[in-house]
This record gives C-alpha cells, structure tokens and sequence, in this order.
C-alpha cells in the first residue's frame, strides 16, 4: 500500500510520453500502446490496494502516504500563540478513495480502449496528444481523489478543469 503514489504516477507518465515523443515519432499503435498500459498499470494498482485496504481491520482502513514536504513549516501566529503552517504533498488511501480510484482507474481504462478504434481517422499527431491529453486528465483525477490536503486535491481539481 506504500506505492499508492504510484497509482497517480503511471497516467501521468503516459502522457508525459505522448506529449513529449509521441506527438513527433511515435505511430497510432505505440500512441494508444503507452496510454492503455499505463492506465492498466494504475488500474492494477488500484486493485492491489483496494484488496490490501480491505484486509485491515475496519477501524483501522485508512493509509497515508507522504510522498514530499510541499509547503514547509512556516511560523504562523495564531489566536493561542506561534503557530506553524506546513503542507505535505502526502496521499490518503481509505475506502471511499479507494472504491473512487477503481472507478476512475477501471471506467478510465475501458474509455482509452474505446477511443483507439473511435479516433482511428484522426492523424498521427493529433492521435498521439488526444492520448496525452487523456492520460493527463485522469492524472489529475487521480490526484483529486487521492490527495490528503485540501491544496493537493485543489491540484487536482484545477487540473481536470484544465
């Protein structure tokens, strides 16, 4: 369950790879090739650890991932004193994100199996970044859905909107 940023990553390294190299080189067939297995890959993910979720105790279904200090500790006052202000880019894995994260990963990768053939007349280039533009949505969404502070789920939500 400690890779649950990784269920993130994955779609957000697909379309890093569209955008940057596919829109220039790579075929249809590698285009849609990188897109679907990177959405497989956090969908598969997403099942390890909704199983592993699953096989904790019921009080205690509830993983937090840290996976950088974002905003560090900043002196803040307060009403009661000095007070600090930090922000984690940390990851919260508990059973309403973890059924969210099987949806977005699951409905996600049958919609990037579908638009291979829907989008089969559009050419190579465009092809290729409206892969990257979908992996990069469901990045986002992901990262909405898992984020553990409100900041990082604000990442997210922009991002979709993008």
């Amino acid at each position: 369950m400690d890779l649950i940023w990784l269920i993130p990553i994955l779609p957000g390294l697909g379309a890093a790879i569209n955008g940057l190299i596919g829109i220039r080189s790579f075929n249809k067939q590698t285009a849609a090739l990188v897109a679907c297995a990177t959405m497989l890959g956090a969908l598969g993910l997403s099942i390890y650890a909704f199983i592993q979720l699953l096989e904790l105790p019921s009080e205690a279904r509830e993983h937090l991932v840290t996976v950088a200090t974002w905003i560090p500790a900043i002196p803040l006052a307060t009403a009661q004193g000095i007070g600090s202000f930090q922000v984690p880019w940390a990851f919260r894995l508990d059973p309403l994100s973890g059924m969210m994260i099987l949806i977005v990963t699951g409905i996600g990768f049958l919609i990037h199996v579908y638009s291979t053939a829907y989008m089969h007349d559009e050419p190579r280039g465009g092809y290729s970044r409206f892969f990257c533009y979908l992996n990069l949505f469901c990045f986002f969404m992901l990262m909405l859905v898992l984020g553990s502070k409100f900041l990082v789920m604000f990442v997210g939500w922009e991002g979709v909107g993008l």
